[in-house]
């Protein structure tokens, strides 16, 4: 994996490689990352759908989620996840998130409202990789 992390550190970013082909197939990191608050927000994009399914998002997300806190020493990350992708909510349930609530209506997509799912995870759950 490839790592960016902004100027003022707020943000981190890596790129996700297939194993197999070792090809960019998309990318993972923490946003909005508070110091203060040791918070920050997971997000994921595999853009190619031919690697859906396969438990990359699982692995992914359990990897970035140790990086935040054993290498960022976040206390908190949380995230969001559209309620019409069951398949995101159950890799980030299968690395440990728990659910903590429901955005009504807070995502728009094809011409469509969509409700978002509210989850996190904390450092003292966190039982890592």
């Amino acid at each position: 994996m490839v790592v960016s992390i902004n100027a003022n550190k707020t943000c981190v970013t890596f790129g996700i490689c297939s194993v197999k082909t070792d090809k960019l197939i998309g990318y993972a990191g923490i946003a909005s990352i508070s110091s203060l608050n040791r918070s920050g927000e997971y997000f994921i994009l595999i853009g190619n759908k031919a690697y859906w399914g396969d438990g990359i998002g699982t692995e992914v997300t359990k990897v970035i989620t140790d990086y935040g806190f054993n290498t960022l020493g976040l206390h908190r990350i949380e995230l969001t996840a559209y309620a019409n992708n069951p398949a995101a909510i159950r890799a980030y349930e299968n690395a440990g998130y728990t659910h903590e609530g429901l955005k009504k209506e807070a995502g728009f997509r094809n011409g469509v409202f969509i409700d978002k799912i509210m989850m996190a995870i904390l450092a003292p759950d966190w039982q890592g990789i």
